[in-house]
């Protein structure tokens, strides 16, 4: 008998958040981070009320990528995310100390649930997702109790990033995941077939990193902000 209770306080801390939106990519360096942490910027900046959670136990950056400093949760009836540049922003290296977690298997997805457990998002418009990589026990653990996310896959023009998404992405589709589409990340020009949206390679992109000001000025969220409407997300 499972007599774990956190499945149903998941679902109680979720059920005020309108849209789970669950970043997704299958090999390193392509971007998954900077899409996620630019997509809840570029929301909060619309007005929507968006939160932005790093579950990437491996390597959790988006705390880099947005320059979070000095920041930890609120306890108050379980945790209190932080607001960082308009957003709620949660990350499982508030808990690390910024070193990696030697964590394996089932502790992983046992320390996700508790993250998913205690943490009070409130009322939210969207919550962004920065997922483990791959499509692992973490991963699925994810989708099982964050029940409403819809999938935004990100890849990169690369042969082996393609054919990893694609088998990836049918897996999610077997699992009745819905998949708002697929993001092409370092592109060179042009639409790649099956993509909804286009990130053209920005030079300037590292310098901003960091700086969630100057991100949101860079050719990578200009495209990215533009990709919006077309994955109906405005």
């Amino acid at each position: 008998m499972n007599l774990d209770p956190r499945p149903s306080v998941i679902d109680e801390r979720l059920k005020n958040v309108r849209r789970i939106i669950a970043v997704t990519g299958w090999k390193g360096g392509i971007g998954k981070s900077v899409t996620a942490c630019a997509l809840a910027l570029l929301l909060a900046k619309k007005g929507y009320k968006t939160g932005l959670f790093d579950l990437d136990f491996a390597g959790a950056s988006d705390h880099l990528i947005l320059g979070a400093k000095g920041l930890f949760p609120k306890e108050e009836k379980g945790l209190e995310p932080p607001l960082l540049e308009g957003i709620k922003f949660m990350s499982v290296v508030f808990f690390s100390e910024n070193k990696a977690v030697p964590l394996r298997g089932a502790n992983v997805s046992d320390a996700i649930i508790e993250l998913l457990a205690i943490t009070q998002w409130g009322d939210l418009d969207f919550l962004v997702l920065d997922m483990p990589p791959g499509i692992n026990d973490a991963a699925l653990d994810v989708m099982r109790f964050a029940r409403k996310a819809e999938v935004l896959a990100v890849t990169t023009p690369s042969l082996i990033a393609r054919d990893v998404l694609a088998r990836s992405l049918e897996l999610y589709r077997g699992l009745k995941v819905p998949v708002l589409g697929v993001v092409e990340n370092m592109s060179e020009g042009g639409k790649a077939k099956g993509a909804a949206a286009v990130i053209r390679r920005d030079s300037g992109l590292e310098k901003a990193l960091g700086r969630p000001a100057a991100l949101l000025k860079t050719a990578f969220s200009a495209d990215l902000g533009r990709a919006l409407k077309p994955l109906g997300l405005s």
